[in-house]
């Protein structure tokens, strides 16, 4: 088991509790709580039934941590809603590219599984084939924006970094935390 993971789960367990802590863009939706932990024969037949294997990070999550729900934004989704994506081909250099479904059984190329629910068109995938494998990424799925590489190494890295960004209370647009500071209202004092 990976070391990080029960770090993660204090870390989660405080979160609520932080007095400054980060106000996290659809907390309400998963009120820091975990779906159950995925069973690993779950797990496994989803990889069978789309041809891939899920990074360790990711997959130890999974089976360890929780199967969905405390997540930035609205939170991770279950596996089964979870979809394979592909990223449409470049256009003009330096342009936006956005994401469209996976063909089943897609092979070749690089593939990306749709992990956290952020709302509208917007998609926050892990990298489960080619040289970005393991990483997180967002973007927008019609291209309007990104595609982010988080810097993290891995998932379990880019979720330490929600938790550890909004513990200390800050701004971080590509997590959608906003600060004690700027959540704060004027007095009504006059």
């Amino acid at each position: 088991m990976d070391p990080r993971i029960p770090r993660l789960r204090r870390k989660l367990a405080a979160i609520p509790y932080e007095p400054l802590r980060s106000h996290s863009f659809g907390e309400e939706q998963h009120g820091f709580r975990l779906g159950p932990k995925a069973a690993e024969v779950r797990v496994a037949a989803f990889e069978t039934e789309h041809g891939i294997v899920l990074p360790d990070a990711y997959r130890q999550f999974l089976t360890r941590v929780g199967g969905s729900g405390a997540g930035p934004f609205y939170g991770l989704m279950p596996l089964e809603r979870c979809a394979l994506l592909v990223m449409n081909p470049q256009g003009e250099p330096g342009a936006p590219r956005g994401f469209n479904r996976a063909e089943p059984r897609a092979a070749g190329g690089d593939l990306f599984l749709h992990v956290v629910e952020m709302g509208c068109t917007d998609v926050c995938a892990v990298a489960v084939t080619g040289p970005l494998t393991g990483r997180v990424l967002t973007g927008n799925g019609d291209g309007f924006w990104g595609p982010d590489v988080s810097s993290a190494a891995d998932f379990l890295g880019w979720y330490e970094r929600w938790l550890d960004h909004m513990g200390a209370g800050r701004d971080d647009r590509a997590l959608e935390l906003t600060s004690p500071g700027l959540r704060t209202r004027p007095s009504d004092d006059r």
